[in-house]
Formats: C-alpha cells, structure tokens, sequence
C-alpha cells in the first residue's frame, strides 16, 4: 500500500509544485536515503539490474532514492533537476510472467536518472516498460512484484503512469491529484502504449464498441471498493479541501493521516481504520509506513527546492529538509536487512515500537517532542533555501554546497540525538505496561 500526490502551483498557497508520497512496505523492511552522483557513460554500456540487463543511459543525473535495502530502485526520490516520482503497486488482469521484468521500483530510479524535466521522466520510463516490461512474474529470489502506477513531477508539470505488463497510459495532471492501489487512469488520457487498447481486446478485457478505458480493461480489482480506493478518496477529499492553500505543512499531515472518512478534518488520533498513515496490527508484523517525502519545489529560482524526508511513520517522526544540493549525511544511508543501532531507519523503528508500546501517553510524549523540533526546521530551511540560491547565483557554488551540507548534518544530529533519547525516555514506561 502506498498514497502518492502532487499539488500544481494553482492548488497551493506558495505558488510553487508540492509533492507528497507515504511508501508503504513490511514493517520490518529498512529503507535508508541514498544519494547518487552524476555519472557519465560510454555509449555501449549497460545497465544491470536485478532481473534484466539494459542499455546504459550516456548521462545519469544526480539524485536521491528513498530505498528498500535490498532494491536498486527507489518508492520515490528527486534529482538535480527537481524532476520527483513515487509508485504504489497495481493488481491487472495480467497472468503471472514466466520470463523475468523490470521491477517497478527500478522503472522509478530510470526516470529520475533520465529526466531533466518530469515528461521527460516520463519518456524514460515507458520507453522502458514497453520494451522490457514489468508486473507480476515468477523469480527464484522470492521478491513480489506486481504492476506499477505513478506520479512524476517537476516545478512545472506532472503526470500519472499506469501500468499493465507491457502497457501503459498517461494522464496529464490538473491542480491537486492523489493516487493509491487503484487504477485510476481512465479516458482522459495525455499518451497511450501502442498495444494497451488492442491486447485488452484481444485478450478479452474489453470490447472494441466502446471508447477506450484504460483502468476499467486492466485492473483485476473493483476500482469502487477496498483499501486502495478508501485511501484515494480520503487524499483526494483532503487536497479538495486544503486548495487553493495547499502547503508543506498541511501535506505532511495528510501523510500522517488516521481516517478513512472522506468528510473529516486531518486526523492525527490512530485508530484501526484504514488510513493513508498506515501502521502494523501485530508489533513487526504487516504493513506499516517506511519512509515519506514532501517536496516543495520552485520554478523561478529564488530558493532551492526543499525535500521534507521522514523515515517510519510519519505521525510518530519528523520531516527533515534536505537539499540535493548539498551532500547528503552519511548516517542516513545506513541501513539494511538487521537493525543497526546506527541506521536512523531503525532507530525510528524502534521508536515506533517504544512509543506504541507505551500507549497513547507515549505517542502525545514523541509528537510534542517532535513539534518544537519541527517547527525550528520550518523557521531555517527556507532562509537556507534562498541564502543558497542567491550564492549559487553568484556563481558561489562551493559556499552554497557547503552551507546546505553543514545544515543538514546539523539537523542530522539533532533528529538522531533526540529519537535515541525518546526511546531511552519511553522504554521504562513500555517495559513496565
């Protein structure tokens, strides 16, 4: 399960792209922050990922991944050029392949990599699925896979991806959007694969009297009911009602979200609905909210983009500011498949757990410590934003790299030091309930 969305500088109150996405993995699954520098390659490289071997783009841009430790893909990430993705997982009428694919999240680190703006991320992507394909098919490593919908976004512009096997459709964003494990790609369709009308009749998902619907041909799912279509309607209810004033703040909360009526204000309260912030029922066990972004883009170039990362469950963290600008610090790539007391992802984790376990004290005790922590980011990171700009304007390049890099591992320490001492501060009340 996983909620992504974007608000167009129409939809929000600063007049600039908002970006939102909540990956939602196994609640054991580490997915630590990477970044990965620009690279150059010579023109007959390739590209070997997990499954399949392609051909090497020349240039790869720099980027950061959000990335579950076993993936060489990302659930969403940003590059240089302030192109954003994130994916949730479809379910379509495809039988399971037999021969090996592309795995959505890789699909997702070939758009960032690929595109100096989100269509061309776009391109980069189904070029890729139609050639190589993705969704469901058997490995020996045990990884799930399953067909791919997504968001890419840039300052400017945004898309929705839809996929099935071989095929695709393209909608082209207006104003606040949100998707979730639905199709939901219909009609109104900016690009169409070559074979998604024709394979679905054929195969005998559709028939040839109608107009052409992407999501009602491919998607093996009731698109009016289950977790996917709750969750899309409570994001989409939530953006309707914060536009046009739509911000980072209010984005962050619809992340952190714990209702699945549409009518109700942002809900920080936990309870067993069905929820955009999703938690594990039995402690480790199950789903539960991995990693979030909020990025707050800028099409005029008077501040640097902010990224606002959270590792675990957002309503139990805080979204730090990140700039691709600067280097990322190196604790918050620490992370694999054995908790590390190093890795910020297991901390976060283990804080989860502490605060959980000592009931609805512990969880007010982490969310108040969290907000005067937050609010100090929100004071800082746009001042640092424009303050960085206005050097790299100046052809200051090295000055504004090394204020943003020294900002976040500032913010670093801070987050890190202040999860490690909540957990101390909670286990004795947990051990005790």
């Amino acid at each position: 399960m996983c909620d992504t969305m974007v608000s167009l500088a129409s939809s929000t109150a600063n007049g600039q792209t908002i970006f939102a996405k909540n990956s939602d993995r196994p609640a054991t699954e580490c997915q630590p922050l990477i970044l990965r520098e620009r690279e150059t390659y010579p023109s007959e490289a390739q590209k070997t990922l997990q499954f399949v071997t392609i051909p090497e783009a020349r240039t790869t841009w720099r980027h950061v991944g959000s990335r579950p430790w076993w993936c060489e893909g990302y659930e969403h990430g940003f590059n240089e050029h302030q192109v954003v993705i994130g994916n949730q997982g479809l379910r379509s009428k495809n039988p399971e392949f037999t021969d090996p694919k592309l795995i959505g999240m890789e699909i997702l680190r070939l758009g960032l990599e690929r595109g100096q703006t989100a269509a061309e991320a776009v391109d980069a992507m189904t070029s890729a699925i139609s050639e190589f394909g993705q969704g469901k098919f058997a490995n020996e490593e045990g990884v799930r896979t399953y067909d791919n919908g997504y968001i890419v976004a840039d300052p400017n512009e945004a898309y929705v991806i839809e996929t099935a096997g071989h095929e695709w459709a393209v909608q082209k964003v207006d104003g606040a959007h949100s998707i979730s494990n639905v199709y939901s790609v219909e009609t109104n369709l900016h690009r169409l694969s070559a074979g998604a009308e024709s394979s679905a009749i054929s195969n005998g998902h559709w028939k040839s009297d109608r107009p052409f619907n992407f999501a009602d041909a491919w998607s093996d799912a009731d698109r009016s009911s289950g977790s996917g279509y709750t969750r899309r309607c409570r994001s989409g209810a939530l953006l309707d009602g914060q536009s046009p004033g739509i911000d980072a703040r209010s984005m962050m909360a619809t992340l952190g979200d714990h209702s699945d009526n549409p009518d109700d204000a942002p809900r920080a309260e936990m309870w067993d609905a069905t929820s955009i912030c999703i938690h594990w029922k039995e402690e480790g066990e199950g789903g539960n909210t991995a990693a979030s972004l909020v990025a707050d883009l800028c099409s005029d170039g008077s501040r640097l983009p902010v990224y606002w990362c959270s590792f675990y469950s957002p309503c139990l963290g805080v979204f730090f500011p990140v700039f691709i600008e600067g280097l990322l610090p190196q604790a918050l790539s620490i992370g694999n498949q054995t908790p590390d007391d190093a890795s910020p992802w297991w901390t976060f984790y283990q804080l989860a757990i502490a605060a959980r376990r000592a009931g609805p004290n512990g969880v007010a005790a982490v969310r108040s410590k969290w907000a005067d922590l937050q609010e100090s980011f929100f004071a800082t990171a746009y001042q640092v934003a424009n303050d960085a700009a206005k050097l790299t304007n100046a052809e200051r390049c090295a000055d504004a790299v090394q204020l943003t890099t020294s900002y976040m591992q500032q913010n670093a320490d801070r987050v890190l030091e202040t999860a490690r001492s909540l957990i101390v501060e909670l286990t004795p009340v947990a051990t005790q309930a």
